[in-house]
């Protein structure tokens, strides 16, 4: 699904992915048209700008979630901007990319975050990850001890953003047991999605291990 208020720009982006074989099943011009036709269509990944008319990108997104939290949401913005990105990802933006982005780097990115990665425009990551670790509260116990070598070795390359082939091919593995690993973390840790997975490893720290 496809939300902008800018009609060039949406009817580009609903052509680009048709083109590379998605199947856009709905657009929308501002954050009612977005919300009225969103649970008829289910789209598995929603292209959002932020500055939209009616509830803003922030609202829509979280509202979004709230009736599918199986939905990814990829902002497509103008705005690099600290608040605009933080505010998005705090609302469960599982990508956030800026409006100069390539075509390709488009495309990609909703490949990703429709397999469940975290994608970030370069510069846009750090800053998130940043956050994420300034407004963590450490555990008096640490979960991590439940987690495996491997399960943790994982966890960290999660952290940081890497795909689950990548993280098959630095670990020499294949792209089933890196899912494996990953939804025995989740289970451990009693979590539900790769989102809330990713968050909990930055809010603790594994990404700042060296490689």
């Amino acid at each position: 699904m496809v939300v902008d208020d800018h009609p060039m720009w949406r009817d580009a982006v609903e052509r680009d992915l048709a083109a590379a074989g998605f199947e856009v099943v709905a657009v929308a011009a501002d954050g009612h048209q977005a919300l009225a036709r969103f649970p008829a269509a289910r789209p598995q990944v929603v292209v959002l700008d932020l500055q939209i008319p009616g509830p803003s990108g922030v609202e829509v997104t979280a509202q979004v979630l709230q009736q599918d939290p199986a939905a990814r949401v990829l902002i497509l913005s103008a705005s690099g901007e600290q608040a605009d990105v933080l505010g998005a990802v705090k609302a469960g933006a599982t990508g956030y990319l800026v409006k100069s982005a390539s075509r390709e780097e488009l495309l990609d990115a909703v490949r990703r975050v429709a397999a469940g990665d975290t994608v970030f425009t370069p510069g846009l990551a750090g800053l998130v990850l940043g956050e994420f670790r300034r407004i963590a509260e450490g555990p008096a116990d640490d979960p991590v001890d439940q987690l495996t070598e491997r399960e943790t070795e994982v966890l960290k390359m999660v952290a940081k953003g890497m795909s689950y082939k990548q993280i098959a091919e630095r670990l020499v593995l294949s792209h089933r047991t890196v899912q494996n690993h990953v939804q025995n973390t989740l289970r451990k840790l009693q979590m539900n999605n790769r989102v809330q997975l990713t968050r909990w490893a930055i809010e603790h720290g594994l990404d700042d291990d060296d490689e």
